[in-house]
């Protein structure tokens, strides 16, 4: 029997569909969606109400079981995506993060944090040229955003005179940083363009992020599965995740953390969907669970998310 939440639901529907005078025709993507769909269409009242409904409507159940995978993936070059993943999060906010903004300025620290000076931020409304940069780096490729950046921060300081010398070629994270230096000692030009600035400047420390490498490791390996996972079991996937579940005495900069593991996992199950069980499914399981649970244990100070799920 289904479960009584399922019934309700499908209470609902029918009662709506009735309202309407509609007979439906049902299509769904997933499991529940099919379930749902399923459910409907042996229903009593439903087949009752399709033999006397005038109209006709078409209903789409859609499962939203892929929301989670695309929550934890990597979704192909974008700067944008990799600004709001790598920088941290501007206090009080959800989808901010801190620029350093030393660079700006004559001060010298070895802190990377530098809380001295108050962050940047990549909400710039009042900048056009800023917000127009925004778009690219969420719209276009990587390579193609990052020579936006170059050419506005060009644009930039030609408008102030600055003495600056269009390269041609591929544009590196140092060559945007020698052009922001530009506008260092010139408070009017830092006036003028500093939403400008704060965006390039996101732009550079994540390119200079030791976790750029770990962003591309993941979207390979995302890559890699959606390309197999029809061809391949489950259980062989999770045995070739499974020598790469390191304690942390073991794990370099490049090998993936307790918590980069538990992100992998999510969306491995978000995308699969549907197994089927058996014994090879099980002990493929049971012998990644006791690899994570070793490397968490190991962990010598757990992040507040391993403690909070432990």
């Amino acid at each position: 029997a289904p479960p009584a939440e399922l019934r309700a639901l499908v209470g609902t529907l029918d009662a709506l569909l009735g309202a309407l005078g509609a007979r439906e025709e049902s299509f769904a993507v997933g499991a529940l969606g099919r379930a749902l769909a399923a459910e409907l269409a042996s229903s009593a009242p439903a087949r009752s109400r399709r033999k006397a409904a005038p109209h006709r409507a078409s209903l789409v159940f859609v499962d939203r079981a892929l929301d989670l995978a695309g929550a934890v993936g990597h979704h192909g070059d974008n700067l944008a995506e990799k600004i709001l993943s790598m920088l941290p999060k501007l206090p009080g906010h959800k989808t901010d993060v801190m620029v350093n903004m030393v660079e700006l300025t004559a001060l010298q620290t070895p802190d990377e944090m530098c809380s001295v000076i108050a962050p940047g931020c990549l909400a710039q409304p009042n900048d056009p040229a800023a917000t127009a940069l925004w778009e690219s780096f969420m719209n276009l490729k990587q390579k193609e955003a990052v020579m936006e950046a170059r050419r506005h921060l060009v644009e930039a300081a030609s408008r102030e005179n600055l003495p600056i010398k269009m390269s041609m070629g591929e544009v590196t994270p140092e060559q945007l940083s020698s052009y922001i230096q530009l506008f260092k000692n010139n408070f009017k030009a830092l006036e003028n363009h500093c939403g400008l600035l704060q965006l390039v400047l996101a732009a550079v420390q994540t390119l200079k992020n030791s976790q750029n490498s770990k962003w591309d490791n993941f979207l390979a390996f995302e890559r890699l599965l959606l390309q197999t996972i029809g061809e391949s079991e489950m259980p062989s996937v999770l045995k070739q995740l499974l020598p790469m579940i390191k304690c942390h005495s073991e794990r370099t900069q490049d090998d993936y953390t307790c918590e980069d593991f538990l992100v992998l996992l999510v969306y491995m199950y978000s995308v699969v969907g549907e197994m089927k069980g058996g014994k090879e499914l099980d002990d493929a399981e049971e012998e990644v669970k006791k690899a994570l649970v070793k490397a968490i244990c190991d962990e010598p100070e757990p992040s507040p998310l391993l403690q909070k799920i432990t």
